[in-house]
């Protein structure tokens, strides 16, 4: 009898588990992706399959992310404002030991609790210096990528300068170091499977490798169990380069950087059609949600676009924070639908958590929401505030509007309902119309004027930000800089440490790596 009931029991397990419906995510990650450069944004690049799948899925129209990388990734990764993990500074530089802490689960700690085989594959950039940094030992099962930021898409080296000018940054994609920029630099190979370098991939195309690497995940995926795949793409981030064959259909496009940049948007599209032929032809699809988001604003200086918006990567305008994104899935209970409601990168953590059923036991207190009644029933958004950052690092700019609150001297943002509030000095301020950069566009074209520092907008009726309100409002001004304050009294220190001369590749077998 003990037998019996001990096989029945078995038997049960078995078949649960080839019976679990929990589906499959693909979250797709595109890098300093222009809000007008997908098609169904009026773009001239092409992007028919991506058009394809966000028409069939959920358009999110109000969806934001952060204005640069590291900021964007960990707010994915762990479900929190940049200002609760020490990240509100810049990016992490390939040479500072830094990362996102490890007092919280990552995402894919989070699913892999649940039963989830996770993988990683493409851009990291959320820190290395030490091994227990790597994405192997932040929840993922597998990883195939590169750990830094700006790798050459060929060579897949990197360079970074030993000295960094953090107020250029948010402005000029040439401050990032690449083979072509390594004077007074560390250069080193940054291409890795798992913990080791790959050392075999010299002359192929990176969107390609990490294309092919996610098919082969999917093809050689264990179908009792879902996954998640993380595919974090370097397109379409400097350094501008795409294979010859992506070119031919933009000869119409007489700027350089927006003709190399159209190819490598086309090649992005092709990888995703590839990557989701691949899920049907294994019989996933229909039990797969794919989302598809970018990081931040699109580099006009390295070929992006964000007409309408104002301003660009690294901005706290609509053009540096306001994100391409759509989900595509049987699941959604409304498909072929535009979403307007409030939406922001962290709240993917607690979705999909959700989404996978698992739980939020053991993370510090999140900033994200879950939002997946709204995005797959269109109800409301629990969200009805969104904390663009606060930095106390950046320069400060003018004085302070009042002594009694938050100090506009600060660089920061917030959103509250429809009203957005901007204080410091935002970056770029400039509305670039399609198809490109005028010719003469320099990154020191990044200042609004004077001293002023102090903007509001009331984004629904003016999402391009044209009307400043502030002198008209300066008691409702006034109220929006108490809710920052409050948001302050909660941040803890930045981190952002000096170069360490201890990352040099060339101590490290030519490879970057961790180092402490």
């Amino acid at each position: 009898m003990n037998l019996i009931y001990f096989l029945s029991i078995v038997s049960t397990l078995i078949h649960s588990v080839h019976t679990d419906k929990r589906p499959n995510i693909v979250f797709v990650l595109a890098d300093d992706y222009g809000f007008h450069d997908i098609g169904y944004h009026g773009s001239e690049i092409k992007t028919p399959h991506l058009d394809k799948l966000a028409a069939e899925g959920v358009k999110l129209e109000n969806y934001y992310v952060q204005p640069i990388c590291t900021p964007s990734r960990s707010q994915l990764m762990s479900g929190r404002y940049q200002i609760h993990t020490g990240l509100q500074h810049s990016i992490i530089w390939a040479s500072q030991p830094n990362a996102l802490p490890r007092d919280s689960p990552t995402l894919a700690d989070k699913l892999s609790e649940t039963g989830y085989s996770t993988h990683a594959v493409g851009k990291w950039h959320l820190g290395f210096y030490k091994e227990e940094y790597l994405p192997t030992r932040r929840g993922f099962d597998s990883y195939y990528g590169y750990l830094t930021g700006s790798e050459d898409y060929y060579t897949h080296r990197r360079c970074d300068r030993q000295h960094h000018d953090m107020s250029e940054l948010f402005e000029d994609p040439y401050i990032y170091g690449t083979d072509n920029h390594g004077h007074n630099a560390w250069c080193g190979l940054d291409l890795h499977e798992n913990e080791k370098p790959v050392f075999n991939e010299s002359g192929v195309y990176s969107a390609q490798i990490f294309t092919q690497r996610a098919i082969d995940i999917v093809k050689n995926h264990d179908q009792t169990k879902p996954f998640f795949l993380y595919l974090a793409y370097q397109s379409v981030h400097m350094p501008l380069q795409v294979p010859k064959k992506y070119l031919d259909q933009y000869s119409f496009i007489k700027n350089r950087n927006r003709r190399v940049y159209a190819g490598m948007v086309s090649c992005m599209d092709e990888g995703v059609k590839n990557l989701t032929d691949a899920l049907k032809a294994t019989g996933q699809w229909e039990n797969t949600i794919l989302i598809f988001s970018t990081d931040n604003g699109g580099q006009i200086l390295a070929g992006g676009n964000n007409w309408p918006l104002r301003g660009w990567k690294g901005s706290l305008w609509e053009g540096g924070i306001h994100g391409v994104g759509f989900v595509h899935g049987t699941m959604l209970t409304k498909r072929g639908v535009v979403n307007s409601e409030m939406m922001h990168i962290s709240d993917w953590y607690p979705t999909l958590v959700g989404l996978a059923g698992g739980n939020l036991n053991g993370t510090k207190p999140l900033d994200g929401f879950d939002q997946w009644a709204t995005i797959s029933q269109g109800k409301p958004s629990p969200r009805k505030e969104l904390l663009h950052n606060i930095d106390i690092l950046f320069p400060k700019v003018g004085a302070p509007m009042f002594i009694d609150t938050f100090d506009t001297r600060i660089r920061a943002a917030l959103r509250v309902g429809d009203w957005k509030i901007i204080t410091g000095n935002p970056g770029n301020s400039s509305w670039i119309p399609p198809p490109h950069a005028p010719r003469n566009m320099t990154s020191k074209h990044i200042n609004v004027g004077d001293q002023k520092n102090v903007w509001l907008f009331n984004i629904k009726d003016d999402p391009n930000e044209h009307n400043d309100m502030s002198d008209r409002y300066p008691n409702f001004v006034h109220r929006m800089l108490d809710h920052l304050l409050s948001y302050n009294k909660t941040a803890v220190p930045p981190r952002f440490p000096p170069p360490d001369p201890r990352c040099d590749p060339k101590l490290h077998g030519g490879v970057w790596g961790p180092w402490e």
